[in-house]
């Protein structure tokens, strides 16, 4: 069973710099693609950024591209999220995501929720006016 723990979360204000990273442990063969959700008070969750398995493709929600970089490191099992210029909206719960290694997650599906059999318990991102 993998099991992913997210950190780098706080309260910064509007324009501020975060950078979150996502480990994961416990998998025999490392995990496929990665991805990064969020959560606002009262909303549902929804995409942010996703990576796939070799970190060649990558995927943005509109309102994060130029902002939110993404990136990966298989060697430590490792998926971090640099966010810029960070605004009000930003603010939510921000929760990693994986894939199982042996499901192909093509870049398209990267943005889909179903694509991820893994996920953290999620770490606040507060961003002040």
């Amino acid at each position: 069973q993998v099991h992913l723990v997210e950190s780098g979360g706080g309260l910064v204000q509007a324009g501020s710099s975060l950078r979150l990273s996502c480990a994961a442990s416990g998998g025999a063969f490392g995990v496929g693609a990665m991805g990064w959700f969020r959560q606002a008070p009262g909303k549902e969750r929804v995409f942010v950024a996703g990576i796939t398995t070799s970190g060649l493709s990558t995927s943005y929600t509109d309102s994060v591209k130029g902002r939110f970089t993404i990136s990966r490191d298989n060697a430590k099992n490792a998926v971090f999220l640099q966010m810029i210029n960070l605004k009000p909206e930003d603010t939510a719960v921000y929760y990693c995501a994986a894939a199982q290694t042996t499901t192909y997650i093509s870049p398209d599906a990267l943005s889909s929720l179903g694509s991820y059999h893994y996920w953290g318990q999620g770490t606040q991102v507060t961003v002040s006016s």
